[in-house]
């Protein structure tokens, strides 16, 4: 935890010197070309380039270490009788990496979900960023995660360790991707990989089904084979888990897939009174969304990647309650 304050204390000082060049190069030409006072346009300048790094500093140290519970109630008209009233926990993108020194908040979560009482955990990926070895101190928490029907998983694309070599690892990418696969069977999870699993309440029976990463972007790998995921569900009523969002449109819109969960997007750790950049890369970026009787709901994470804070993008954990719609 030291050393997490003295990072965070090292980035803001950077930024706040940063800042405090521009502005007495910015207050220097005003004074010069247009005759205005120096020490009021530094002033004033010093104050606006202030919010900026409060915003920051406030994500950094407060907005990501406080966990939001979200709860969703979605109809289907061919809900099994069973499952009506079925509760979900949806968590996705831990970012393990991100809490290697907040293992405290890590633990806060992980009670906070335990609280709500579910029937299923679902994890829609990216439980690492890096490297398998951030679970080592994640590990130990993420295993205490409980539910009646246990905890099931997916592989989000850091979980293939495309970036390993930015660690200090030595595993090869295909090595830590596989690590990553056994230490979640380790800790307890349903880890499914282009696969399902049917659940049985009473005399009804509905089928999780998890793919690997499918997405439109090049930038992400393509592993998911949904037809594979799907084989022996004819008739079910159907959950997907899907980590990245495009894969709906792309490949989910039009199959008899009521409900699809994602996660990915992270709303971009950055929203003002609601709106996000993120808008503008992904179609469906954030919450629940509709075509027809399809439904997609998108959590926007626990962890951070890129920057160690969350503005206005509170980190989510959703609790989906399924109920079969009244005629």
């Amino acid at each position: 935890m030291y050393t997490e304050v003295m990072s965070v204390g090292l980035v803001l000082l950077v930024c706040w010197v940063v800042l405090t060049v521009l502005d007495l190069a910015v207050a220097g030409l005003l004074a010069l070309l247009c005759g205005l006072s120096f020490k009021h346009c530094f002033c004033w300048g010093l104050l606006s380039l202030a919010v900026p790094v409060l915003l920051l500093g406030y994500g950094i140290l407060i907005e990501r270490n406080c966990f939001r519970i979200k709860t969703v109630e979605i109809a289907f008209d061919n809900l099994p009788a069973s499952f009506d009233g079925y509760t979900i926990v949806h968590l996705s993108d831990i970012h393990s990496r991100s809490f290697r020194y907040r293992t405290g908040a890590l633990q806060r979560a992980v009670d906070k979900v335990n609280g709500l009482d579910a029937d299923l955990i679902a994890f829609t990926g990216d439980i690492v960023t890096l490297s398998p070895d951030e679970l080592d101190a994640t590990e130990g928490i993420l295993r205490g995660l409980t539910a009646r029907d246990g905890v099931v998983s997916i592989l989000g694309n850091h979980d293939y360790c495309p970036y390993i070599t930015q660690s200090d690892s030595t595993l090869t990418p295909e090595q830590g991707k596989k690590v990553v696969m056994a230490r979640e069977k380790a800790m307890g999870w349903r880890l499914l990989v282009n696969d399902h699993w049917v659940l049985h309440h009473g005399q009804d029976s509905i089928a999780i089904v998890g793919v690997e990463n499918t997405s439109t972007s090049p930038h992400f790998p393509s592993r998911g084979d949904l037809w594979r995921a799907l084989y022996g569900t004819d008739g079910m009523f159907r959950i997907l888990l899907s980590h990245d969002p495009t894969h709906w449109d792309s490949g989910v819109i039009g199959k008899e897939i009521p409900l699809t969960l994602s996660g990915h997007t992270h709303a971009m750790q950055f929203s003002l009174l609601g709106w996000s950049p993120i808008g503008h890369f992904y179609k469906q970026s954030k919450g629940l969304y509709q075509k027809g009787n399809q439904q997609l709901y998108i959590n926007i994470g626990l962890g951070e990647t890129i920057f160690p804070a969350r503005i206005g993008a509170m980190p989510e954990i959703t609790k989906i309650v399924l109920r079969r719609a009244e005629h």
